[in-house]
């Protein structure tokens, strides 16, 4: 926490007087408990005590979860001495703008989002400069073994404050219409203010221990472009969707017809065959029940065994591994891809249209390696298909699309983290860094693999030097992809099973690729090295600084190595300190480009709004009168954001204009 707010949270010392509960309705009423004050503070009194702190705990209670339908009816603004309880179904909280728009005063909350988008469409205020006790507690517990409900208030509490919330309590915000608030209600309300002083207190103390103050400050920084991003939703063509919906569903039915087809082709499936009814009796040929439910993991993994015998269970990485021992694994496989694909982006995913017809999916804003994740609906897994992505629309008339993505994040990084001189002078001089890492790789091969459409080695007419590009032709293309899938197999510590099920190779010949691979390019192999050490070392890896968010490895002791049982999860240890740095590195970069644009959108009151983020790239919608205009800064945004982390300016980002969404 930045400023002297963190100061005076690090200094608070508990107060002994007791708090003050000032109670505000137009209902009235007496109470049992005398710390009440009922209507004996007026607004403007609660004003000036609220601009007069530096941190302030702020609450509310809803109605109900959509923030589009439903209503705040409790708000509460404070500190551990007085806590101010509004009923808002009574009064407006307008009047607290100043406070809750600051960017001086700091506002503590739990879970942010939730509050942010109601507050905002409540009373069009919109929140700066915060702390998320959720978020930092995620922060802190990146990377551990947790339970369900572990960053909810209900558990923060209770683990750091030896506090039972009174859940039922909680429950009965929810449909209370206009019924007077009771005293066990106000009292909750006014009890949150004061727990989320004394948790942040706590978690500060800890976020300091591990040197975890920028990326805390990050997280919470980018909550609010998250929030907004949740809150302005993104516009769908639901036509357009239906006629999708509808091929889906025919590629489906012909994904299980072309299934079923291989239980005829193979006398070993025999038994799955019931010729004793026939599927159409007007048919040509017999057409023969089968007898299996391909929605039955033990019925599929039984008819498996018969391929596989030592096959224990049918998911999807289980069976990548055996793809190619009889096509019906393949065709299972393209079956569920279809399947899932049918099912999440079907007709039901209209579901998920809002009141405003508009689609507000939901963020996890830290995972293991510090990227995002979102729900319902999950919009980082829409299919890359610009078939899906263009039925995303800006829904206003005269705004279009402007979406920026960095080029070749992950590689730049590996580059940067590794100092390797040919990847460098590679991406600094602008070429294709896997044709230029395959002509090292393949050597004499590659030289010898042209074909007469082969372009890879020009002379530049300026300088007469060889200037080696991109080549398809036949020949360096299959190489090229070779090294290409090592290149982004890195950032995820790829093995030479998976190397050899990518390229359809023997195992021993990808061992071979890997092992040229890296001869040739020893610093990436030092760098890589270097990270599965250090997370085996000490329990946990780090992403690169400002930031050096850490990821927690649960099942890691010391000596791990020499624990027999404990062989596999050094593996997993290894792959995770090697992918956290890179991976967690562009999660950073991509958060950071967050604030950045959101910051600079209020900053010139632009006709512009931030609707989506998936991994390396940020999607706004803008007035298309300003799209040219906005393309150009938000690249230049987008720059900036890399220059921490990679200060050498290696990393550009590429920004279009478009009608629709796209990959």
């Amino acid at each position: 926490m930045e400023d002297g707010a963190s100061q005076e949270l690090e200094g608070k010392k508990e107060t002994k007087k007791g708090t003050t509960i000032h109670f505000i309705s137009k209902k009235p009423r007496t109470f049992d408990s005398p710390n009440i004050k009922h209507n004996q503070i007026s607004a403007k009194e609660i004003l000036d005590y609220c601009l007069s702190k530096k941190i302030l705990a702020v609450d509310t209670e809803t109605e109900g979860l959509d923030f589009l339908t439903k209503r705040v009816i409790m708000f509460q603004i404070g500190d551990a001495e007085n806590q101010f309880v509004i009923d808002t179904r009574d009064y407006d909280i307008s009047f607290l703008r100043p406070v809750l728009e600051s960017k001086t005063i700091k506002k503590l909350l739990h879970n942010v989002k939730f509050d942010y988008k109601f507050i905002k469409k409540c009373y069009n205020i919109t929140l700066e400069n915060i702390y998320d006790t959720m978020i930092s507690e995620r922060i802190l517990s990146t990377g551990k073994d947790i339970l369900p409900g572990y960053h909810s208030l209900e558990q923060v509490c209770l683990r750091r404050l030896g506090k039972q919330l009174d859940k039922s309590t909680r429950n009965q915000f929810i449909n209370l219409g206009g019924q007077p608030f009771t005293d066990k209600q106000i009292v909750y309300g006014a009890e949150d203010v004061e727990n989320l002083i004394k948790i942040a207190k706590s978690q500060i103390e800890e976020i300091n221990k591990y040197g975890l103050g920028p990326v805390l400050e990050l997280e919470n920084e980018v909550s609010l472009a998250f929030s907004d991003i949740e809150y302005n939703g993104i516009g769908l063509d639901v036509e357009k969707w239906r006629l999708i919906a509808d091929d889906s569903k025919i590629e489906l039915d012909n994904a299980l017809k072309d299934l079923n087809e291989e239980i005829f082709k193979d006398s070993l499936f025999t038994r799955y065959i019931n010729k004793n009814v026939q599927i159409d009796m007007f048919a040509e040929t017999a057409e023969y029940e089968v007898l299996m439910n391909w929605s039955s993991p033990l019925q599929v993994l039984t008819l498996f065994k018969l391929i596989v015998p030592t096959l224990e269970n049918v998911n999807a990485k289980e069976l990548y591994t055996i793809k190619n021992r009889h096509v019906i694994i393949k065709k299972y496989i393209r079956y569920k891809e279809v399947e899932k694909k049918s099912n999440a982006y079907g007709m039901a995913f209209l579901k998920y249209l809002g009141a405003d017809n508009r689609i507000h999916t939901s963020f996890n804003q830290i995972l293991n390696t510090g990227r995002v994740s979102s729900r319902d609906p999950n919009m980082q897994q829409i299919p890359a298909d610009n078939k899906y992505r263009n039925c995303f629309i800006s829904g206003y008339d005269d705004w279009v699309f402007v979406s920026s993505d960095y080029s070749s994040q992950e590689l730049c990084i590996i580059a940067y983290g590794s100092k390797d001189p040919v990847w460098l002078k590679a991406l600094s001089e602008g070429k294709d860094l896997h044709s230029v890492c395959a002509e090292l790789v393949y050597g004499k091969i590659w030289e010898d693999a042209q074909d007469p459409d082969c372009d890879f080695y020009k002379i530049d007419p300026v300088t007469n030097e060889m200037q080696r590009s991109k080549c398809n032709c036949k020949e360096h293309k299959s190489l090229r992809n070779g090294v290409k899938t090592i290149n982004f197999g890195l950032a995820y510590g790829m093995s030479k099973f998976k190397l050899a099920d990518t390229l359809l190779i023997e195992i021993e010949e990808a061992a071979m690729l890997i092992e040229k691979y890296f001869s040739s390019f020893p610093s990436i192999k030092k760098f890589l090295d270097s990270l599965g050490t250090y997370g085996l070392d000490n329990g946990f890896i780090k992403t690169f600084a400002p930031y050096k968010r850490i990821r927690w490895f649960s099942k890691w002791k010391p000596n791990i190595r020499k624990d027999r049982d404990l062989f596999k999860e050094v593996g997993s240890i290894e792959r995770a300190s090697k992918n956290t740095p890179i991976q967690g590195s562009g999660a950073d970069m991509c958060k950071y480009a967050l604030t950045l644009v959101r910051d600079y959108i209020a900053e010139h009151d632009l006709p512009v709004k931030i609707v989506m983020a998936v991994h390396d790239q940020i999607d706004t919608i803008v007035r298309k009168d300003y799209a040219e205009q906005w393309k150009k800064e938000f690249t230049d945004l987008m720059k900036q954001s890399t220059l921490p982390i990679i200060p050498n300016g290696l990393l550009e980002a590429d920004t279009n204009i478009s009608d629709f969404w796209e990959k």
